[in-house]
């Protein structure tokens, strides 16, 4: 045995280190690195669709302290930490890798042209209510109301058009964009989530698209119904 290779001190802060990650394990085999609270905040993030700080109070804080930490995990993810600290609202999204083949880990939702425009009647909507300072709240029929210039022309299935529109709403509300008013049924509160979906810039773009889809229908609705001028008795 080589004893110039031997240490006792050595041996001992080994053993200390060995201890201290005992100490710090939260169960058996664990290995991480983070404390219990980022460790939820990361989870948080993960399952999404966000970290509300009125919805999370006791998660936003501890985002704030460990951002750096929590920004490092999702990027070994492949993941993007999006944080606006004015609304507190926090969500994660793809990172944008250039031409490196990254693997996806969050899946895309296939959008309806009804989901797209309730969207953007959504973020429209909190954007009036943000500028006059109220609560940013819609209602079932509001919303039914809204879809329905959107209906094809004639078409006489007005309940399966109806229906298509709850399924929307549906897929909204899972998504915690649109969340229930206790006190009402048919009432919903806008999440501010949304402002960072979508920017003022492309809420103006798309609003032009749609706005010109609508009107193309409509003249194309005209046209079926007016017969051409040789036709006409």
């Amino acid at each position: 045995m080589n004893w110039s290779e031997y240490s006792p001190q050595e041996e001992m802060l080994k053993a200390e280190d060995t201890e201290q990650e005992l100490d710090q394990a939260l169960y058996q085999g664990d290995s991480g690195e983070l404390s219990l609270d980022a460790r939820r905040v990361l989870v948080q993030l993960l399952a999404g669709p966000s970290l509300d700080g009125q919805r999370h109070s006791k998660l936003w804080p501890i985002l704030i302290r460990d951002e750096a930490l929590i920004r490092s995990r999702l990027s070994e993810l492949f993941l993007q930490l999006v944080i606006d600290r004015d609304l507190q609202v926090a969500f994660t999204r793809q990172a944008e890798t250039g031409d490196l083949e990254a693997p996806r880990l969050l899946r895309r939702a296939n959008l309806t042209f009804l989901d797209s425009i309730l969207l953007l009647h959504l973020r429209q909507r909190l954007t009036q209510a943000e500028t006059h300072g109220d609560r940013a709240v819609v209602s079932t029929d509001e919303i039914i109301e809204f879809l329905g210039v959107y209906e094809q022309a004639g078409s006489t299935d007005r309940a399966l058009f109806e229906k298509r529109i709850h399924a929307s709403i549906e897929k909204i509300k899972k998504h915690s964009i649109l969340r229930k008013i206790r006190s009402s049924e048919d009432r919903f509160e806008i999440s501010p989530t949304l402002k960072l979906l979508f920017s003022s810039e492309e809420i103006q773009a798309l609003t032009r698209i749609y706005h010109g889809m609508r009107a193309t229908e409509t003249f194309t609705e005209q046209e079926e119904q007016t017969p051409p001028e040789e036709e006409r008795e």
